[in-house]
């Protein structure tokens, strides 16, 4: 049975850094693409980036570029997604997804339930 599990989302404050983790079981994650997505409130759910397996390469929303990483320990069978310089606006659950394709956009065989981030002073 394939799970994917978020961590490390939380309250902070405008301006500050959290790193979330994708943990998959049942599922190799270095043999395919996987993306976070979010979706705040009342607005409908976005990709906020992507790493492929196939190359490697990473894309990001306009929105997050220059503040957001993602990447992959593949050992621990994990992706991260390190997000820095904190806006309000950055406030949604985020979600890993992954599926049967090696190049971005993943494909969404895959959900983990989402963890919640919070901006906010």
């Amino acid at each position: 049975q394939v799970q994917l599990v978020e961590s490390g989302g939380g309250l902070v404050q405008p301006g500050g850094s959290l790193r979330l983790s994708c943990a998959a079981s049942g599922f190799t994650l270095d043999y395919y693409a996987i993306g976070w997505f979010r979706q705040a409130p009342g607005k409908e759910r976005e990709g906020v980036s992507c790493i492929s397996s196939s190359d490697g390469s990473t894309y990001y929303a306009d929105s997050v570029k220059g503040r957001f990483t993602i990447s992959r320990d593949n050992a621990k069978n994990t992706v991260y997604l390190q997000m820095n310089s904190l806006k309000p606006e950055d406030t949604a659950v985020y979600y890993c997804a992954t599926g049967y394709i090696r190049s971005c956009p993943p494909r969404g065989d895959y959900w983990g339930k989402g963890t919640l981030v919070t901006v906010s002073s």
